[in-house]
């Protein structure tokens, strides 16, 4: 996930200081992704230096607000523009966990599989409650975090197929010894 990025398209909408682009951040993600405030003043810091963002005085409060500047904007236009690469693919915690249980003597390969099996169903159920009941709500302020929903949902999907997968691999394996 690019700070950078986001922290650039967020001060499109209007200037704000850090602990307001934190709490819009994650209001329009769901609290998916919790962004650290001290990635959030740090990634300020950076972008102010490459002038990308503008101190933009403070709020009265002592908070500095900061508001993007124009080479800010034509930034988040070609990130905007641009397709996520995948030639780095994110670490996943699980096909690394299955990965070396195949290969260590005594680890229960099944076990695991079914219990994160159980796991994601349970998690799959509840992102789809969260989707039905934001949806029911026709608030277009909520586009954001439907969005979001509807990726993890695919995402769990695609892992409950994936351990399905994994769980035929095993047996197919157990039955040709």
């Amino acid at each position: 996930m690019s700070i950078r990025h986001s922290l650039l398209a967020l001060l499109q909408d209007q200037p704000r200081y850090g602990y307001q682009l934190r709490a819009e951040f994650e209001n329009r993600t769901g609290s998916t992704w919790p962004l650290n405030i001290g990635q959030v003043y740090t990634t300020l810091d950076r972008l102010e230096r490459g002038a990308l963002v503008a101190r933009d005085g403070d709020d009265g409060n002592g908070h500095v607000v900061y508001s993007i500047t124009a080479a800010g904007r034509a930034e988040i236009r070609e990130w905007f523009a641009a397709p996520v690469e995948r030639n780095n693919p994110p670490r996943n915690e699980l096909a690394i966990k299955l990965a070396l249980a195949v290969t260590v003597p005594g680890v229960d390969i099944q076990a695991i599989i079914q219990g994160q099996r159980m796991a994601s169903v349970q998690a799959l159920q509840d992102y789809t409650k969260a989707r039905r009941d934001t949806a029911s709500s026709q608030r277009s302020v909520d586009t954001a975090w439907l969005l979001v929903l509807d990726s993890l949902i695919f995402q769990t999907e695609a892992e409950v197929r994936w351990l399905d997968l994994c769980e035929a691999r095993m047996i197919q394996q157990a039955q040709g010894k």
